[in-house]
């Protein structure tokens, strides 16, 4: 018999946020998995645990999933812990139980805390439709990029931010959304500091330029004003035209987004007016 590839949610702040399942699995099987072996070793000796630890990372999951699938179909059982949080949600894990799950073995979850869903669930945002798009790009122009995609939205969205991109995040955010769109932002969650700021973009980009920021964040952006455009396509393409600023290719391409329409049938409109202009 093979063994099982418990994947172990743990805790994101609190010690005591360990379920006594997962203190039982941790406890009894004969190899941990973790992302960080020296980060792990802290909670594992709060909790008296005394199997063996094995690093897998980012940087070794690849190479390290075959030794591992091995002990497994040897029938060992197999814990996979990240440093915080459910593996392989925005963490490593993902390589390893795809190889379990294509070699037969048994992949188990062993739940518990997850800051997503923490975050969610104290942010007074609507959560009956929501997603996760992990962490933003780091680089401006390709986090702009990925911002605009989901400008408009019809659900809360929830990213990921380290503390030295957060205000260039919020710049870009309030750029491209508007400086009223609703955001929640929780830190230090189940922490002696947590926190959670809810207001407009406006406000949490002034609020968090005044103070230090540590740990990682939750930014829960609320979702757009959904609804037809007021005037027709002509009538937007003459506008911005208008009011100048903008070079017809970026008119169109910004009256195609609003009416939700091809681009080329936008163009096709803007024809007629270019010659009258």
């Amino acid at each position: 018999m093979t063994g099982t590839l418990y994947v172990v949610a743990t805790p994101i702040g609190n010690l005591e946020d360990m379920s006594y399942r997962a203190v039982r699995i941790l406890s009894e099987v004969a190899l941990i998995a973790a992302e960080d072996t020296r980060h792990s070793r802290r909670l594992l000796d709060h909790y008296g645990i005394k199997s063996r630890l094995i690093s897998c990372h980012e940087h070794n999951e690849h190479a390290r999933s075959p030794e591992l699938v091995a002990r497994l179909q040897a029938g060992d059982d197999v814990a996979l812990i990240s440093d915080a949080g459910t593996p392989a949600i925005a963490d490593p894990g993902y390589r390893l139980v795809r190889a379990c799950r294509m070699a037969g073995v048994e992949v188990a979850c062993v739940p518990g805390c997850n800051a997503m869903i923490a975050a969610l669930s104290i942010s007074g945002l609507p959560t009956d439709s929501f997603r996760f798009a992990g962490f933003l790009p780091s680089k401006r122009g390709a986090r702009q990029k990925f911002i605009e995609q989901f400008d408009s939205a019809d659900h809360t969205l929830v990213f990921y931010e380290t503390p030295h991109r957060l205000r260039a995040a919020l710049d870009d955010l309030q750029q491209i959304c508007g400086p009223e769109r609703e955001i929640a932002i929780g830190r230090e969650l189940t922490k002696k500091h947590e926190e959670l700021f809810l207001g407009p973009l406006a406000a949490a980009s002034e609020y968090f330029s005044q103070k230090t920021v540590k740990g990682e964040l939750v930014l829960m952006l609320a979702a757009g004003e959904v609804g037809l455009p007021q005037e027709s396509v002509e009538e937007a393409l003459q506008r911005l035209h208008a009011e100048g600023g903008l070079s017809w290719k970026e008119i169109v391409k910004r009256v195609a987004k609003e009416h939700g329409l091809p681009g080329s049938d936008v163009y096709s409109c803007s024809l007629p007016l270019r010659k009258k202009n």
